[in-house]
């Protein structure tokens, strides 16, 4: 495994366009302005019983899940010790300074989920309006009026308004987090890029099956798509931002 990361961090480090990306991302003195023009948002994608609960939705049935035994206790256990804890740590931030927490969620519109993308269908994905699978992870559910959207795709900015809320809120800059990193994620990620938002992705605040997976996508994104950071960077800016308005 070790191996398999050097390589790709190898490869990374070659890449031609790789200054020219980063230098097109939000600046620190810019995003200070962000901050504090309140143009900024924490995006929290799929957080729940679905995708991001022992013994729920996907992983109902561990052993028909179609994802291996190791990769679901490597998911489980990043998601439970890091990835969880620092979203909330990050969505308190948020929320003190007075910025906007959204929140996505897998949900079809009908019961039956007869309004579900194609590929949902074939993947037999589904959470039912008021199902457990639907709910939020405690830990990390939305407060007070907290917006969110429910979708039956990856992409939330291609099956949701989401594109245009945000430019209704005046909002440039996004921080991302939930799961799965390759998927879900990644998607917000670029979609969000392509759109024009600058993008921040917490790399403990998302997660995958397998440690390679995350590795690979994070070293896809970072300075191409987005800026990547910790959850503790990420507070600590929010943070000084705040001292300094």
């Amino acid at each position: 495994m070790t191996d398999k990361i050097t390589r790709i961090t190898d490869f990374d480090a070659l890449d031609p366009l790789r200054d020219q990306y980063r230098g097109s991302l939000i600046s620190t003195r810019l995003l200070r302005e962000e901050l504090a023009r309140h143009h900024v948002a924490l995006l929290c994608i799929d957080l729940q019983y679905l995708d991001a609960a022992r013994g729920h939705g996907v992983f109902a049935d561990a052993a028909a899940s179609g994802v291996p035994l190791a990769a679901q206790e490597y998911y489980f256990h990043k998601l439970e010790t890091e990835v969880l804890p620092n979203v909330r740590k990050l969505q308190d931030a948020f929320r003190a300074r007075g910025l906007e927490v959204i929140h996505t969620r897998i949900q079809s519109m009908t019961r039956d989920g007869r309004d579900r993308s194609p590929g949902h269908k074939r993947l037999n994905l589904h959470a039912a309006p008021g199902s457990k699978e639907a709910e939020f992870v405690e830990l990390v559910a939305p407060v007070g009026d907290e917006i969110l959207l429910n979708k039956t795709a990856s992409g939330v900015f291609n099956s949701t308004n989401l594109h245009y809320l945000l430019r209704n809120l005046d909002i440039s800059s996004l921080f991302m987090v939930g799961v799965y990193t390759n998927e879900c994620v990644s998607t917000a990620v670029r979609d969000a890029c392509d759109l024009g938002f600058y993008v921040t992705l917490i790399e403990d605040g998302c997660t995958t099956v397998t440690p390679e997976l995350q590795q690979a996508t994070i070293t896809t994104i970072r300075d191409r798509y987005a800026r990547v950071m910790s959850a503790a960077e990420a507070i600590a800016e929010i943070n000084r931002a705040r001292q300094a308005s």
